[in-house]
Parts: structure tokens; sequence; C-alpha cells
């Protein structure tokens, strides 16, 4: 058995603006803050705990650096839309009018938006 099987999983984002992104993690995503020192906050994403961590010269990555499995994409994205978020559209993926990508076997969806730093985070089903 490993010695973190009954440990709470914990993720890192790293932004420059803390009241923005407080007011995008807990205002539009309607997640909770349980604890804030000095250099972040740490919230509660339902059963997985988010260390947001301030950097002032915080540059976001490429690629998904957070993300959630849904079990219906479609009520995610109209949940999302009614919050001012809009999936990203990348180039030549072959997404739909809303940003959502379909595998060509018609069961797994994806789609991607990003935090007020430009963290990409990313929406699966399937």
């Amino acid at each position: 058995m490993s010695p973190f099987s009954s440990a709470t999983p914990m993720a890192f984002i790293y932004v420059s603006d803390r009241a923005r992104t407080l007011a995008f993690y807990t205002g539009t995503l309607g997640f909770t803050v349980r604890d804030s020192d000095d250099y972040g906050d740490l919230l509660e994403l339902g059963g997985v705990l988010l260390r947001v961590t301030v950097m002032p010269d915080q540059k976001p990555h490429a690629h998904p650096v957070l993300g959630w499995d849904v079990a219906d994409m479609n009520a995610v994205a109209a949940a999302l839309a009614q919050k001012g978020i809009a999936f990203t559209v990348y180039e030549g993926m072959g997404q739909d009018a809303r940003g959502i990508w379909t595998a060509p076997d018609g069961k797994s969806k994806l789609a991607w938006f990003s935090d007020p730093d430009g963290n990409v985070l990313m929406v699966t089903q399937g």
C-alpha cells in the first residue's frame, strides 16, 4: 500500500495577482478558501487542494496545469459561458463552435480555458 493512498492530493498554481485570482477561483468557479498565509491561499476543489502561490514574475505554461473530469461537457460549457468564460479554440484542432474537441471515437471530449494569469485549465468528459 502506498503511503499516499489516504493523503489528500494537492495541485499548485502560480499567479501574479492574488486578488484577481481569488475572485476567479472563488467567485467565478465557486471554490472555497480553506486557508491563507502571506504567500498565497489554499483552495478546496472537491476533494483536492489547490495551493495558489503569488509570484510577481509568473509566466503561464502553454499546456494545462489543472483539469476536471466531468459527466456532462455540454452542461459545463453552458455554466462557464454564463460566467463569461469561453473555451479556447486552437487553430487546426477541429473544435466545435463552443471550443469542444471530440475524439475520433466520438466518446471523449476535451476543452480548455485560462485563469486570469493565463494558466491553462482543462475539462474532459469520457
